[in-house]
């Protein structure tokens, strides 16, 4: 196989090249996504996750790779750790033809598996690369976000991972394990990646932004790593899109803020404020105009969350009123339905406790 399959497709040699940083370089400033340019090389460039290194690392030594479950918050290096190690695996010359990588969020019904993953695992792999060298005799299947598979599906990769032990290993990515059927974890090694500590999100931003030439605060490094909670991955993407809008003294916290959606303190006080009045009228107005500039539901219910949180004035009962609310108003907003009656929902729960007497 000269290209490289990738959710069914063949991708050209030079795609995928520039996609792992194996593309020589020309000369000339590239386009290419910080995300992806910044994307581990080796399982040694992998952030943090120093036990699943360290494990790999043996795994690799022996070329005995077992079956595969990474679970983890998005944006912690699943998808990058296993195609460094693979890469490390088979070496720039084989990795085209020995690695599938499919998104199961995309092509995630039975079909993909009886046909796709069955007829590619099939297929037998040497133990020698055509220039002679050593190899491990088998194959990698990389199925992405796996947690959205149908329940079908995951049996039907059940019976194929049972029978191709001898020329595939696969590896499941997922946010969420529980939701991987039994059968599949029992026949995987589960690796679990942490949410990438503060100080080490700010040692990456760090790097890019000396290795780029940009000019970013502490603080509004430290204001990127707040609003995206762990998710490094978002945090590159965020620097990148303020570089573009920097000044010459640099990226300022209000742009991060504009940048990752943040709701004006003074919009989140005023609503809450108009709860405290007791007047109905009031708060819907309030309401009203906070949608109309556009911010997401989601957003209003994050910082609303950590004021409650944090606010002395109201009791544990009192919060425990309003995070009871929080939570069904999020799984119905999930469910899509319509922000300004959820919002509406939440500050009238809101304006009850604060305005209840003892």
């Amino acid at each position: 196989m000269d290209a490289f399959l990738k959710g069914g497709k063949l991708a050209s040699k030079e795609s995928t090249e520039d996609r792992l940083g194996t593309k020589p370089s020309s000369g000339r400033k590239t386009n290419t996504p910080w995300v992806e340019k910044y994307r581990p090389k080796t399982i040694d460039d992998v952030a943090y996750q120093d036990e699943i290194v360290a494990v790999l690392k043996k795994t690799l030594e022996g070329c005995d790779l077992p079956n595969l479950l990474f679970y983890g918050p998005p944006g912690t290096g699943k998808t990058s750790t296993i195609l460094a190690a693979s890469r490390q695996l088979f070496g720039k010359e084989m990795f085209r033809s020995r690695v599938l990588e499919l998104n199961a969020s995309d092509e995630r019904g039975i079909s993909v598996i009886r046909e796709k993953v069955k007829n590619f695992s099939q297929l037998a792999a040497g133990g020698q690369t055509p220039s002679g060298h050593s190899c491990p005799p088998f194959k990698i299947v990389i199925l992405d976000e796996a947690d959205s598979m149908t329940s079908a599906a995951q049996d039907a990769l059940r019976r194929t991972m049972e029978k191709q032990t001898k020329t595939t290993r696969f590896c499941l990515i997922c946010n969420y394990v529980s939701r991987i059927i039994e059968p599949l974890t029992s026949r995987c090694t589960k690796f679990r990646f942490k949410p990438l500590p503060d100080e080490v999100q700010l040692e990456k931003l760090g790097q890019i932004c000396a290795s780029e030439q940009v000019l970013c605060s502490q603080e509004a490094m430290k204001a990127i790593i707040l609003h995206t909670e762990g998710d490094l991955r978002k945090a590159i993407t965020y620097l990148q899109s303020a570089q573009k809008l920097q000044s010459d003294d640099g990226i300022s916290l209000e742009e991060i803020k504009e940048i990752a959606g943040v709701i004006p303190e003074s919009s989140i006080t005023t609503l809450l404020s108009t709860s405290s009045s007791g007047s109905f009228e009031k708060l819907q107005q309030a309401v009203k105009e906070v949608l109309l500039e556009g911010f997401p539901a989601a957003q209003i219910l994050n910082q609303v969350f950590d004021k409650a949180i944090q606010d002395q004035e109201l009791t544990d009962k009192q919060k425990s009123k309003i995070m009871e609310k929080m939570a069904v108003i999020d799984k119905r907003l999930c469910d899509g339905a319509d922000e300004h009656l959820q919002i509406m929902d939440l500050f009238t729960v809101i304006m009850d406790q604060v305005t209840r007497q003892p």
